[in-house]
């Protein structure tokens, strides 16, 4: 696949809204808890369900997007992300209004976010193995840090545009009902113009093909990718988590009110998501950093970021810490989803991908809870959390002969992607759409 081909942009943009979106909601999500009079461990609590859910649905996704088509599937999860962001606007709404008491209200926005879980991962999964499928492995690493920048451009984009939508007659629930029409439009596109992502699969000795990947999570070859994936993304979870709260009391002690704080939680996102773009968009490919490279600066970069939290409190010193981690998980997000799909068959990258996008769902489970009753116990307690799960990490680089060796030598692996389209002689159930 052409990085600058129009599918890869249609697929580009798909990561970029859904992460736009994410990111607007998460970058609001306090001041509506606040607005609500809710604990802030209530308001990291009560999604958890979303989070779990998405952890069971992954695995669910990756096989049915071999059998359905990579295309069919993101159109599926996207849809989801449109409905979730329309619900939970929704739901804001009718709680700032009074049209509903306070709880009903988030209740409801708790079960809107529950349907992002369930149908949320099928999108990143397909568009990951449609970008797995037709990339050499030479390829692999730039094109996978590529669709992971769009998620990165959208954490510029969503708490950036996140106040201008905060207007009066809709107040803090405008950024979802702004995202899901962007949603829309992009589904649209999507399904006039992104071709079909079927592939020819061959079949395995038992002769179903939802064997590729059974049981793979506990495979010598792409377990411990898991393990730093886990470790890194629980403890960006925290951070993300702890932002919003944390820079609303870093302002209420300069005298700033809450519903004055937006800005500023725009702020600290934008630096962060600005570092990650720095990483994959500059860094990584200035460097031709591989796998093994991009996990241990990466972790490394993710560890200082805390620690600077923890050494310099106040806006500057957690805005300036968020960046740092963002930079460092900008580097080992497509480190360890690079290297895990480098070290499984072509037969296997469905299944691989929704491992992969497990692990946000998992992240967000605990983590989240656990940060901010740490937070509301102590400031500096989440950070130094976060510490000790990167060291792990960091730990984990070099102790392990996987991940200290890297996957396969990339010349070597015999890979080759699928085309564009399905060939005539078998086409995909969408045609040629």
């Amino acid at each position: 696949m052409n990085l600058r081909s129009p599918a890869f942009a249609i697929l580009f943009a798909v990561s970029l809204i859904a992460a736009a979106g994410n990111m607007a909601l998460q970058s609001v999500l306090p001041s509506i808890g606040r607005a609500f009079e809710l604990r802030d461990s209530l308001v990291s609590g009560a999604f958890a369900i979303s989070a779990l859910m998405w952890t069971l649905a992954s695995p669910w996704w990756a096989r049915l997007s071999d059998r359905l088509g990579r295309k069919k599937v993101i159109m599926i999860g996207f849809g989801g992300f449109i409905v979730s962001m329309t619900g939970f606007g929704v739901a804001t709404t009718a709680g700032l209004e009074g049209w509903l008491a306070a709880g009903v209200a988030f209740a409801l926005m708790a079960l809107a976010r529950t349907v992002y879980g369930v149908f949320g991962s099928a999108s990143p999964i397909a568009a990951q193995a449609y970008v797995a499928d037709r990339t050499t492995a030479e390829q692999r690493t730039q094109a996978m840090s590529m669709l992971a920048s769009a998620q990165g451009l959208g954490t510029v984009i969503g708490p950036t545009l996140a106040p201008l939508f905060v207007l009066p007659f809709i107040g803090l629930a405008g950024p979802m009902y702004a995202f899901a029409a962007m949603g829309a439009v992009v589904l649209l596109v999507v399904w006039r113009s992104l071709p079909s992502g079927d592939v020819v699969r061959v079949p395995s000795p038992s002769g179903r093909r939802d064997d590729a990947g059974k049981g793979l999570w506990k495979d010598p070859r792409v377990r411990d990718y898991l393990l730093f994936g886990l470790l890194v993304t629980g403890a960006q979870a925290v951070n993300i988590s702890v932002l919003g709260f944390h820079i609303i009391d870093e302002m209420a002690a300069v005298g700033t009110p809450v519903g004055e704080a937006q800005p500023f939680i725009a702020l600290a996102m934008f630096a962060g998501a600005i570092a990650t773009l720095l990483a994959q968009w500059g860094l990584i490919p200035l460097l031709k950093l591989q796998p093994r490279d991009l996990m241990r600066w990466g972790a490394a970069l993710a560890l200082l970021g805390n620690v600077m939290s923890i050494a310099s409190p106040g806006y500057y010193g957690v805005v300036i810490g968020y960046a740092v981690v963002s930079m460092g998980v900008g580097f080992a997000r497509p480190g360890f989803t690079a290297g895990s799909s480098l070290s499984v068959n072509a037969q296997e990258q469905g299944a691989v991908a929704g491992l992969m996008m497990s692990l946000a769902g998992i992240s967000f489970l605990a983590p989240p809870v656990i940060g901010v009753m740490l937070y509301e116990v102590s400031e500096p307690a989440p950070f130094i959390a976060n510490a000790l799960l990167l060291a792990g990490a960091t730990t984990l680089c070099f102790v392990s002969t996987g991940l200290r060796s890297g996957p396969p030598d990339l010349p070597d692996r015999e890979e080759t992607p699928a085309p564009d389209t399905p060939p005539a002689s078998q086409p995909g159930p969408e045609g040629n759409r």
